[in-house]
């Protein structure tokens, strides 16, 4: 399974950006994670590849959306009304398996991430 991010950039706050992930390969779910110097890759989102069916992380609930277009091997993550705290390095990941969906452990493969700046 090979991923590949990309949409990142700069933006001013209260903006939108659409990221985008190619993924080959069979996966289960596929989410969402950032992560800034000095801290934990933090989860933003997840999908059910099978079923549509997302999990999304309290910080972003309301203003992130995910959705898969199966048909296209593309996962995206919408993200508006952007704050500057949402400046990080974005990544996808890959799950294979059924565990815990917001835990960066049930991911088995991971994009190469992708910046995303927001400006005050």
């Amino acid at each position: 399974v090979q991923l590949q991010a990309s949409g990142g950039g700069l933006v001013q706050a209260g903006g939108s950006l659409r990221l985008s992930c190619a993924v080959s390969g069979r996966t289960v779910a596929m989410g969402w994670f950032r992560q800034t110097p000095g801290k934990d890759r933090e989860f933003l989102a997840t999908i059910i590849r099978s079923s549509g069916s997302s999990i999304y992380a309290d910080s972003v609930k309301g203003r992130f959306i995910i959705s898969s277009a199966n048909a296209e091997n593309t996962v995206f993550l919408q993200m508006n009304s952007l704050k500057p705290e949402d400046t990080a390095v974005y990544y996808c990941a890959a799950s294979s398996g059924w565990g815990r969906l917001s835990a960066e452990r049930s991911y088995d493969y991971w994009g190469q991430g992708t910046q995303v700046t927001v400006s005050s």
